[in-house]
């Protein structure tokens, strides 16, 4: 999507969706049986040979991976793009995320008015304070080793989201896992998947200005090396309901990615970046928690989307729809960009644990809003972690 929009929402203010994505998959309390709706088998293009269900797949969406290679993925021809909306193809492109891509990767900006915001319903706390983000001290990787970005194509162009990489509870200490906004991997209710999806740990990790970066190296950028996601799942009420306005479907705005390397290699991505956070899914109500400290890129104005930020505040309460959970919301200046980043806090046991992700905010930018991991966010983890068990 072009830099130049970001999506919007508000609530009791003009309020916006911080990224633009989601996966999909049905989700219940630890279900076996929750429904993915994103995968694929993925390797280099050049020397690629896919399982026949995969080659099946694309010959029935007209896919010709020669032809993707060398420009078919930019194609985004409406019908086209809903019809393969069931199906997440996502491919290795070597090659194709270039510096200069990575740095140009904007977040839309799309303002809407009054009449797309629905009321305020249930219990919220009153507006936090703003709280001024702050850049990481560098290297990133140090302080912050399981953040990063994710880059992924769609209509209007590359678009960027935050990440975290989560622990894997079939793979303790080789977690291939990554923690996202379902709205940064597809588009929800009436969208497709989005194309090109991968991550990069420590994204610029000597915190280097945009200047600086002008003519940096891909190694400068992705020293830890970029991961495609082979496989993406969401909550099935993002892909249902949700949309860049209004808040629908932020409740339920999570997304959980596995993922493997553009180069080949033996380690795992938690091994890769020497950390992996537990995901806490009986996160503690908001009075019992004293601080949430969320990470992320901003890419909005006043931020340009190449520094590691964060925001740690004492969290309350925003409920978009009674019927709904309610979620997490603090103090924040963090812009588009942001979305998909993790919301870390302290758990019973004193260990720092991933409560959250960032989803939407006000047009100011004076805070943030995450969703409160529930059955459903354990569902589409547990579905991710079991597909990938015995690989």
């Amino acid at each position: 999507m072009p830099s130049k929009r970001r999506p919007a929402l508000a609530v009791a203010a003009i309020a916006s969706v911080l990224a633009l994505t989601a996966t999909a998959c049905d989700s219940s309390d630890d279900n076996a049986d929750a429904k993915p709706t994103a995968s694929s088998e993925q390797r280099g293009v050049d020397d690629i040979k896919l399982p026949d269900n995969l080659n099946d797949k694309l010959k029935n969406l007209g896919i010709d991976l020669d032809q993707w290679k060398n420009g078919a993925w930019n194609k985004w021809d409406k019908d086209d793009w809903l019809r393969e909306a069931g199906d997440f193809i996502n491919p290795i492109i070597k090659g194709l995320w270039k510096p200069d891509r990575m740095r140009e990767a904007q977040e839309p900006d799309k303002p809407v008015d009054d009449s797309d915001i629905a009321d305020d319903q249930g219990v919220t706390d009153p507006d936090p304070q703003p709280v001024p983000a702050k850049e990481v001290a560098s290297p990133y990787s140090s302080k912050v080793p399981y953040a990063g970005k994710v880059f992924f194509d769609g209509p209007e162009g590359s678009m960027v989201c935050s990440a975290t990489v989560v622990e894997d509870p079939a793979h303790p200490g080789k977690s291939n896992l990554v923690w996202t906004a379902g709205h940064c991997v597809h588009a929800g209710k009436g969208g497709g998947w989005y194309k090109n999806l991968m991550f990069v740990p420590s994204y610029n990790d000597a915190g280097k200005s945009q200047a600086e970066l002008e003519n940096a190296t891909k190694e400068e950028l992705a020293p830890k090396g970029v991961w495609w996601a082979d496989w993406a799942q969401t909550s099935s009420q993002w892909i249902d309901n949700g949309a860049a306005v209004g808040g629908k479907g932020a409740p339920y705005d999570f997304a959980v990615m596995h993922v493997k390397p553009e180069a080949s290699g033996g380690k795992s991505l938690e091994e890769t970046v020497g950390g992996a956070l537990p995901v806490d899914f009986n996160a503690p109500a908001v009075k019992s928690i004293d601080e949430i400290t969320a990470t992320g890129y901003p890419a909005a104005p006043p931020f340009d989307g190449q520094k590691m930020n964060q925001c740690a505040d004492k969290p309350g309460r925003l409920s978009l729809d009674a019927k709904q959970p309610t979620m997490y919301r603090i103090g924040c200046t963090m812009t588009a960009g942001s979305s998909g980043g993790g919301w870390v806090a302290n758990g019973a046991d004193g260990r720092p644990a991933l409560v959250s992700n960032t989803s939407i905010g006000p047009s100011n930018a004076t805070w943030l809003a995450g969703p409160h991991l529930g059955p459903e966010a354990k569902g589409v983890y547990s579905a991710v972690s079991k597909k990938f068990a015995n690989q």
